[in-house]
């Protein structure tokens, strides 16, 4: 009840900002989270009336593809736009709150900073700005919009099984869906099987089909770690061996040949005769599809993305961004489409360099101006296609890689900053929105370099995107 109440204090100092709000263009996008703590819509990074209404169309599971088109709804407004009368900010006044809680010795040999005015889109503060340093997870916000503005908000990630009847086998063909889980693989073998049956099949061997991305399993630069899997179309819960749904979690050696081993008994469960193990192979090209599950839409691939920082989720949009801009689904395929998505949405990008999806590689360079523009266009009311873009970024004090976080009696930001988060060791970053007592939503980028305690960096971060909440620099 304390938690409760110290979130009511926190919805009557920030009034206007505790909900999502499309506004007008004068008024721009206003994004706050407290009505997200409070009514609980999330599940995991989805919003619960997203999923609520995807099981209602049961669209991952029918099997001819003809519902391809149904769509989850975006969040729709649910205060009026707000009327343009709240004082506008001044860059002194944002200067003398933010610059000192930047100067803090936690943050290491200098932070790189912009923000930016979501009403107006004036910048307010911005220190080396354009600099580039190792943005670790807060590339996913790049991740997100490249992936969104190039495939769709509605886009669905598609594992199917084809047949080659002349061959006798059935390939299990990877569509780039690391979200798909057993009971997924389950339902493909039932369906499988009843059409092998209606065709009079007898005994079949399995394949499964890797060829979407570069084959097999490729390794992040990173190496065995239990932050991602080994990279392919075709894993079952992101490989994970623990049950686990998100976080570090040990990874199968060969995600791809697990899935097709369970997919293959559960194949012969469901009453077709198999023989043999399953085979690495691409489909013939006339094989015919008998069964498809599809994941949830890309709106809420990404949300999930952003909230719980899934690196092997972020690296799949990736390649899917890669594939839809004609490059290779690989790491320099998708740096390049990457980059081609910024410049189609008019973000400059001097000074970032794109060389994963995760952040995981230290070699990668954003620019804390990027992040705000990339943040500034998913908040423009012309563009709700890269809505969830912000609408997954974490709660602070209440969801995701923030959830542990402002977690303080009184700390200011708990609730009404929307971020980001990024770690490696001595990079410490974050980046997304903060709601003001007066209505304003500021959009901020913080890339720390050469920290050397993560805890105390994590807490100076908090505090300089706390002081920007409770801002009044009008």
């Amino acid at each position: 009840m304390r938690r409760a109440a110290e979130v009511l204090e926190s919805l009557r100092r920030h009034r206007a900002t505790w909900r999502i709000v499309i506004g007008s263009a004068t008024a721009g996008l206003v994004l706050a989270a407290v009505a997200v703590a409070l009514t609980g819509p999330w599940d995991s990074g989805r919003r619960a009336a997203e999923r609520a209404h995807a099981a209602e169309a049961d669209t991952r599971r029918d099997p001819s593809g003809a519902d391809a088109g149904v769509t989850v709804p975006g969040a729709v407004s649910v205060l009026d736009p707000l009327d343009g009368t709240a004082p506008e900010y001044t860059a002194e006044a944002v200067r003398r709150v933010l610059g000192p809680a930047l100067t803090d010795g936690a943050l290491g040999d200098g932070t790189t900073a912009a923000v930016v005015d979501l009403t107006t889109g004036e910048t307010l503060y911005a220190d080396h700005a354009t600099t580039g340093r190792a943005p670790a997870s807060t590339v996913k916000i790049i991740t997100a919009v490249t992936a969104l503005n190039a495939l769709g908000p509605d886009h669905r990630l598609a594992t199917t099984v084809r047949w080659d009847e002349d061959g006798g086998r059935v390939f299990l063909v990877g569509g780039g869906d690391p979200t798909l889980t057993a009971d997924d693989l389950t339902d493909l073998a039932e369906r499988t099987a009843a059409a092998l049956a209606d065709r009079g099949a007898g005994r079949v061997r399995v394949a499964y089909d890797t060829s979407l991305y570069r084959g097999g399993g490729e390794r992040h630069p990173i190496g065995v770690n239990d932050n991602i899997a080994a990279i392919t179309p075709l894993m079952v819960n992101e490989g994970r061996t623990d049950g686990s749904s998100h976080g570090p979690a040990p990874r199968a050696d060969d995600p791809a040949a697990e899935a097709a081993d369970a997919f293959a008994d559960a194949l012969a469960t469901a009453g077709a005769r198999v023989g043999g193990d399953p085979a690495d192979r691409k489909a013939p090209d006339d094989a015919e599809e008998l069964a498809v599950v599809r994941s949830a839409p890309l709106s809420s691939l990404v949300e999930r993305m952003l909230t719980d920082s899934d690196n092997d989720l972020a690296e799949a949009l990736g390649r899917h961004t890669a594939l839809a801009g004609g490059e290779r689904a690989d790491f320099e395929g998708l740096g390049r489409a990457m980059s081609a998505q910024l410049d189609d949405l008019g973000l400059a990008h001097d000074g970032a360099r794109l060389v994963d999806a995760s952040g995981l590689d230290r070699d990668g360079r954003l620019t804390a101006e990027l992040l705000t523009r990339a943040l500034a266009t998913a908040a423009d009311p012309g563009r709700p296609e890269l809505r969830s873009a912000l609408t997954g970024l974490p709660v602070a004090g209440f969801t995701g890689t923030l959830a542990s976080r402002y977690g303080d009696e009184g700390a200011d930001g708990s609730g009404v900053v929307r971020a980001k988060t990024g770690t490696l060791t001595g990079v410490n970053t974050l980046a997304g929105t903060a709601g003001t007592p007066d209505g304003r939503v500021l959009a901020f980028a913080f890339l720390a370099a050469d920290t050397t305690d993560p805890d105390a960096a994590e807490a100076a971060l908090d505090r300089a995107a706390g002081a920007l909440a409770g801002c009044g620099c009008g």
